[in-house]
């Protein structure tokens, strides 16, 4: 260890600082290399002066030691601030090679209770030597350590890329469950190397068999090994809790969008963020849209089409640009019928008419916040009216919302009230998800005869439209 001791005694926002010592542990059935790496991250959130600050330590969880969760300063720092009020967060692991990423994960057995105590015991002198000092004006500090846990029972990297915004990124199929749990589920996850601990889309992965059946009764290592299986995508449900909560809000405009078809239009979404095109799949093969996509990144969507089931065609289609950039343009472009995207990959059509639903899924690209969204340049009063002139004079704008604070949430509310009729709130169960939706006409109740309800509650279950608040 090169660095001056004396830097850990305190504590500096941000400071992130990662080394390795020599193992000289007596119980190495856990940490097994010569050298173990050490990183300490101090909190972006400053500590009160009055405070004393909680420090903590993980020991990294065995062959997750190269995953990005663990191994980069963004993914340490989200699961720093999974933990609220945590000053300094210590992680100890074996030192592996950081590059490549392995492609295979298989979860180990789990730890026994009483050797991991006594593993413990042994890294309680590291971890005392990296506690500030202002933790032991009252005596020794109580020495905590932290268990991360997730679902990942098998994890396979499938695809790589390096998007030119975006940055690193794979695609990777997983299953999910626990350990004897025989209901297990089988994803494939998109993930980005800047936020690695947000899932940035997942989708069901269905093993195909030469016969045309499905088989989810093996696990995810046994169907990999067999050559007569090939694995397909299911586009028709959404995995993600909060993206059923999105589409939810169509029920909002139902009486609008069954009038639409009834008069033989298409309904029109336009989609802010499109990573694997869960979403846009959904709407076009479930429900029956036209759909339009922004996306930053050319490289997400040539991951979505080739690894998600993304069509890019006459339904679905993409322009390749910043979704804020886009809208202003749209907005102050769509009335003279001469929108400019020469950069797009493909050839939009019909970008002068009105969408029925604007639904906005960004999350913020900067990991010192933590999992956000939308990102904080989104709410501004010039963005969210350029986003309600895009709609139809019945159509509902819908945003999935992962708040920075409490005054950033209150924020977006009210630059929503403003621009609209009516606003109205879910949050998703178990997530730090919110879903608002904003109305440009007063919703209609009209349920009778209404076939697009009939086929959104034969795809939705349950009743959303009782979940909202009206704010």
């Amino acid at each position: 260890m090169s660095n001056d001791p004396t830097i850990f005694e305190t504590l500096k926002p941000s400071r992130f600082i990662t080394f390795t010592i020599p193992n000289t542990l007596i119980h190495r059935c856990y940490l097994h290399t010569p050298r173990i790496r050490v990183a300490v991250l101090d909190s972006p959130i400053a500590v009160d002066d009055n405070g004393v600050p909680n420090v903590a330590a993980m020991i990294v969880p065995e062959q997750r030691e190269t995953d990005w969760k663990f191994c980069t300063e963004s993914g340490q720092l989200q699961i720093l601030l999974n933990f609220p009020g945590l000053s300094r967060l210590i992680l100890i692991g074996n030192d592996l090679a950081l590059n490549p990423q392995p492609c295979i994960y298989i979860r180990p057995p789990v730890t026994d209770a009483v050797d991991r105590k006594k593993l413990e015991i042994e890294l309680k002198s590291v971890v005392t030597a990296l506690t500030p000092k202002v933790c032991f004006e009252n005596g020794m500090p109580n020495t905590v350590f932290l268990i991360f846990e997730d679902n990942v029972l098998y994890r396979a990297n499938i695809a790589r890329f390096c998007g030119a915004f975006v940055g690193e990124f794979v695609v990777e199929d997983v299953e999910l469950g626990s350990n004897g749990d025989s209901n297990k589920k089988l994803r494939r996850r998109l993930r980005f190397k800047r936020m690695p601990n947000l899932i940035q889309s997942e989708v069901a992965l269905l093993p195909i068999l030469d016969d045309g059946e499905s088989n989810t009764e093996l696990d995810l290592k046994s169907l990999r090994k067999m050559k007569n299986v090939k694995f397909e995508v299911d586009t028709t449900v959404l995995v993600h809790p909060y993206l059923t909560h999105m589409v939810s809000g169509l029920s909002l405009i139902a009486s609008h969008l069954n009038e639409r078809i009834q008069q033989g239009f298409t309904p029109r979404a336009l989609c802010l963020g499109v990573g694997g095109g869960a979403l846009l799949s959904f709407l076009n093969t479930r429900m029956a849209f036209q759909v339009v996509g922004v996306e930053a990144d050319q490289a997400v969507l040539t991951a979505a089409e080739e690894y998600f089931g993304l069509n890019n065609g006459k339904y679905i289609q993409l322009i390749v640009g910043d979704a804020i950039d886009v809208i202003q343009n749209l907005a102050s472009q769509q009335t003279k019928g001469d929108a400019d995207y020469s950069n797009s990959q493909v050839k939009i059509d019909g970008l002068d008419a009105k969408f029925d639903v604007v639904m906005v899924d960004l999350d913020s690209s900067e990991a010192q916040n933590g999992i956000s969204a939308p990102p904080p340049e989104f709410v501004k009063k010039s963005i969210i009216h350029a986003a309600r002139s895009l709609l139809d004079d019945h159509g509902v704008f819908i945003i999935n919302v992962i708040p920075l604070d409490e005054e950033f949430y209150m924020t977006l509310i009210q630059e929503l009230k403003d621009a609209f009729h009516k606003v109205f709130e879910t949050d998703v169960d178990d997530e730090d998800n919110f879903v608002l939706m904003a109305t440009v006409s007063p919703p209609s109740s009209n349920d009778h005869d209404n076939a697009f309800l009939e086929k959104f509650r034969s795809v939705i279950p349950g009743d959303y439209k009782e979940s909202l608040n009206a704010l």
